[in-house]
């Protein structure tokens, strides 16, 4: 069996291998930055980035988030959002997804 050598350096040990940026060298300032993926759900490079305009689209969140509260005080906590488009309105709906027993 083959003796390995004790106290040896990184450098003897990994020969020539490149090393890649990690997190780890984020305080040597000299690393590069590794490359941010954007969202998969971003509006910016959608098609309906035209129609959902920052300011609509945090006047949605709003509401979806006061509509599960609402169904959270009712004890519906799992439900589904149906969307139906009539005439000239969009209508969101909350469905439970499982019958809910009924309060005492």
């Amino acid at each position: 069996m083959a003796r390995i050598p004790k106290n040896r350096q990184d450098s003897e040990m990994l020969g020539d291998l490149p090393e890649q940026a990690s997190f780890e060298h984020a305080s040597d300032g000299n690393a590069a930055q590794p490359a941010v993926k954007p969202a998969k759900n971003e509006l910016k490079n959608s098609a309906y980035a035209d129609f959902i305009t920052p300011e609509l689209q945090e006047d949605l969140g709003k509401a979806l988030l006061k509509l599960k509260l609402n169904l959270y005080k009712e004890g519906i906590v799992d439900y589904a959002i149906k969307i139906s488009c009539e005439t000239d309105q969009i209508v969101l709906k909350a469905a439970p997804l499982k019958k809910q027993p009924a309060r005492r």
